[in-house]
């Protein structure tokens, strides 16, 4: 957990971002990331020095060279641990001038052939505005305890909640709350292959491995489980070098060493490499706006013809995905009952072909304050040999936090999310529903089917939804309670005004005579 004080810290630093003149959250994040890295270049050349010193060997791989680099400063001078030391003004000048040019190109050249996170430093720009604002942060990073992974974390997690704070920028990141769920109604393993195709700060790969570390421990006992969590498991893909560096440093942060979080243009480029890789796809695909044919993979349209990208990703997530491979997604709602050709024949994919597990309404407003549209969560798993029987559905009436534009907590810390700390009682399940999603989904192949059609979760057998022309909309199967009215017949009605009638004409009388 952030301190306080840090989190203060924190907010100190993002104010005098935006007066010194960047207004872009994206580009604070980024260039609090490029410190960070640094901080662990520095990191990494102390631990070959001291393994050095104890060997009475020379280093094997050493980060900064020795000597002085084009401009006759000495590399040693570009380690975290010397320039934090400098004046203002001597800091900015060695970072400006001579360590971002060493990252696009010495460092590049011979330390960072193989690494994930270097790769992405290749277009490094340095672009804090003042010696004083850089003193300041670097200042503040020093002072994060970097070697304990969960606070390392939690303050990337916490800087990355402000993109979603600032407006524009918001679609890049989906509610912590929500990549949750999503994880644990998944469940990863040990052995999955996991891949978010539309990655941007890699928040369902970070929150899937820390799955992984609380419920799957004996992975770091395990050399090879150790070897395919570190660079094996992780794939994210993404086409804005920003985000790619911004999400490559939230999984380094997070613990994972090399993941092969990568740029792609998920929806533009042949998968013939990646068909039928992954174990595991997570994903909140961005679902705005339409492709041209010309710029669409061809495989994907062999799937279904069309240029809406919702549709077009579900299609990606089905090449992806091994046979037995399980899937969660978010769509927006219109896929479970647009009405176009392209709508109709993706679905009956998913419940002919594949099996369509659960559909999962969420509320309107989640993801406010950014964007209003209604969504839904598709858990499926890829057969290609069909295996629907019945689909889950659950409406998601509340997720512990407003559905306005302020999206505030509901509920104390204690209370919200998955799995809260303490129990909710019955009338805060009205305030968070999660919990409640995640301990009916567990039992969708036993009572969940004896529930009725007015509850907030049932089931629905493969065959009414095949005579309803495929729609999955939740509220085409749902049945609505509705309150019983005593029926008083007309005469009953006619008489009574009649009584009323009377009653009024004496009281005007009795006035009149009062009034006499």
């Amino acid at each position: 957990m952030l301190t306080g004080e840090i989190r203060s810290q924190i907010n100190t630093i993002w104010d005098a971002f935006w007066s010194g003149g960047i207004s872009n959250p994206l580009e604070v994040i980024e260039q609090i990331t490029y410190l960070l890295f640094l901080r662990r270049l520095d990191e990494l050349h102390t631990l070959e020095e001291n393994k050095a010193n104890r060997t009475k060997k020379p280093m094997e791989r050493r980060v900064f060279p020795e000597g002085v680099d084009s401009k006759e400063r000495p590399y040693e001078d570009l380690r975290w641990s010397r320039f934090k030391h400098m004046e203002a003004r001597e800091m900015y000048e060695v970072v400006g001038e001579h360590v971002f040019p060493f990252l696009r190109t010495e460092f590049l050249s011979s330390y960072g052939d193989g690494s994930t996170y270097a790769q992405h430093m290749r277009d490094a720009r340095f672009t804090i505005p003042t010696p004083a604002l850089l003193a300041k942060v670097v200042d503040l990073l020093d002072h994060v305890p970097m070697d304990d992974r969960d606070t390392k974390g939690d303050l990337y997690e916490y800087m990355l909640g402000k993109i979603a704070s600032a407006g524009q920028n918001g679609q890049f990141r989906t509610p912590r709350h929500i990549i949750q769920l999503m994880v644990e109604l998944t469940q990863p393993t040990p052995k999955d292959v996991i891949c978010d195709p539309a990655s941007g700060t890699c928040g369902f790969l970070v929150t899937a491995g820390e799955y992984l570390r609380e419920h799957h421990r004996e992975i770091f006992q395990d050399p090879k489980l150790k070897e395919h969590f570190h660079h094996g498991m992780f794939h994210g893909f993404d086409f804005d070098g920003t985000m790619l560096r911004i999400g490559s440093m939230n999984m380094l942060l997070h613990g994972v060493e090399n993941p092969a979080v990568v740029y792609r243009d998920s929806l533009a480029q042949d998968h013939s490499g990646e068909e039928g890789k992954y174990t595991l796809v997570l994903a909140n695909p961005p679902f705005a706006g339409s492709l041209d044919y010309e710029n669409t993979a061809k495989d994907l349209q062999q799937i279904v013809k069309t240029k809406k990208t919702e549709l077009l990703f579900l299609a990606l997530f089905l090449r992806l995905l091994k046979t037995g491979g399980r899937a969660a997604v978010i769509v927006p709602d219109g896929v479970m009952f647009g009405s176009s050709k392209a709508h109709k024949e993706l679905r009956k994919i998913l419940v002919e072909n594949q099996k369509l597990d659960a559909v999962i309404k969420l509320p309107g407003g989640v993801f406010k304050p950014y964007a209003g549209v209604s969504t839904a969560i598709l858990l499926f798993t890829k057969t290609e040999s069909g295996g629907t029987d019945e689909v889950w559905f659950y409406e998601v009436e509340a997720d512990g936090w407003s559905l306005d534009d302020k999206r505030q907590p509901l509920l104390s810390e204690e209370k919200l999310g998955v799995a809260p700390k303490l129990p909710l009682v019955d009338e805060e399940h009205a305030k968070n529903n999660l919990p409640d999603v995640l301990a009916r989904w567990q039992e969708r192949d036993g009572s969940e089917r004896e529930r009725s059609r007015t509850a907030q979760s049932f089931c629905v057998p493969k065959a009414e939804i095949v005579e309803a022309g495929y729609d999955l909309s939740l509220n085409r199967y749902k049945e609505v309670v509705h309150e019983e009215v005593d029926h008083v017949p007309p005469q009953e009605i006619l008489s009574t005004l009649a009584e009323i009638e009377t009653k009024i004409q004496k009281g005007m009388l009795d006035l009149k005579e009062m009034l006499g």
